[in-house]
C-alpha cells in the first residue's frame, strides 16, 4: 500500500469527498468504479479519480495495486476517524461539553430511546464513574 503524505484526520473534506470516504469505509477496499458506482448523482469517471488522489494526498485513503487496478482503502482505521470526527463535533457544536452533547441527544429524542438503549447509556456512565474512582 503506498503511504499517505500525511495522516490527519482531521483535515477537512468537502461533501463529496466524505461521501467518498462513506463508501470506502462501509466497503472496506474500493476500486474507482466501485465508488462512481456507489456516489449519489452522475458524476464523471475522472472527477472521482481526481478525488481519490487528493484524498490520498490528505492522507485520508491509500491504494494497492491489483493488476492493472488501483483498489483504495480508508488509510486511517474506522475507529480513529469516528473519534476525531466526534471529538470535533462536540468541540464546534457543544463548547467540548459531553455533557451537553449527552442533554441533547436525551433532551429532544432522548424519551424516545428505547428502554434497553437507554439502560446502557446508564452503564456506560457507571463504569466511567467507576473508572474516574481509581
Amino acid at each position: 500500500m503506498k503511504k499517505p503524505h500525511h495522516s490527519s484526520v482531521s483535515a477537512g473534506l468537502t461533501r463529496r469527498e466524505r461521501q467518498i470516504m462513506d463508501i470506502l469505509y462501509r466497503r472496506g477496499r474500493a476500486t474507482a468504479g466501485d465508488v462512481l458506482d456507489d456516489l449519489p448523482g452522475n458524476p464523471h469517471d475522472s472527477t472521482v479519480r481526481t478525488q481519490l488522489r487528493v484524498l490520498e494526498e490528505k492522507g485520508h485513503v491509500g491504494h494497492e495495486i491489483d493488476g492493472l487496478r488501483f483498489v483504495y482503502m480508508p488509510a486511517v482505521p474506522r475507529r480513529a476517524a469516528r473519534k476525531s470526527a466526534l471529538q470535533h463535533l462536540v468541540d464546534t457544536f457543544f463548547d467540548g461539553s459531553a455533557e451537553q452533547v449527552v442533554a441533547a441527544v436525551l433532551g429532544g429524542g432522548g424519551s424516545r430511546l428505547p428502554k434497553d438503549e437507554l439502560d446502557r447509556i446508564a452503564e456506560l456512565v457507571a463504569k466511567a464513574r467507576k473508572e474516574g474512582a481509581k
